[in-house]
């Protein structure tokens, strides 16, 4: 039955690390293409900055998940925070005064959930014996 176990866990680890795998691809492919559309068009307009520091934040967070193992809760909310800011920047003119209210409501209540959560790991760390995302 150990045997079985064992064997469930690296396979499950085995899949896991080719959905890492397979998300830094897609991410990567996703940046070159943003690249040439720069060099197309001629230009860098802000929302293909916002956009790449998204493909940037995926990437990071991929790394950090496989190098310690835990996905840190605030890079989620960190690439939630930069599409919000993307998304208003990109429509505003087609918004009207409600929807642009609850996106900058929105994203400043993401912004306030990291500032709390990074308080409660000043505040209040896990012990270091047990392994829980930061």
């Amino acid at each position: 039955m150990n045997r079985v176990k064992h064997l469930s866990i690296n396979s499950l680890k085995s899949i896991e690390y080719l959905v890492l795998f397979i998300i830094a691809l897609a991410t990567i492919f996703a940046i070159g293409e943003e690249i040439l559309h720069m060099f197309n068009i001629k230009t860098v307009e802000l929302a293909d900055l916002l956009l790449l520091f998204i493909y940037l934040e995926v990437l990071a967070m991929v790394v950090n998940y496989i190098e310690s193992g835990k996905l840190p809760i605030r890079m989620p909310l960190y690439i939630a925070i930069v599409a919000l800011a993307r998304y208003l920047i990109l429509d505003m003119k087609g918004m009207d005064d409600w929807r642009i209210l609850a996106i900058s409501v929105s994203t400043i209540l993401l912004a306030c959930t990291v500032i709390v959560i990074r308080w409660g790991q000043l505040k209040m760390p896990y012990p270091k014996n047990q392994d829980y995302d930061s």
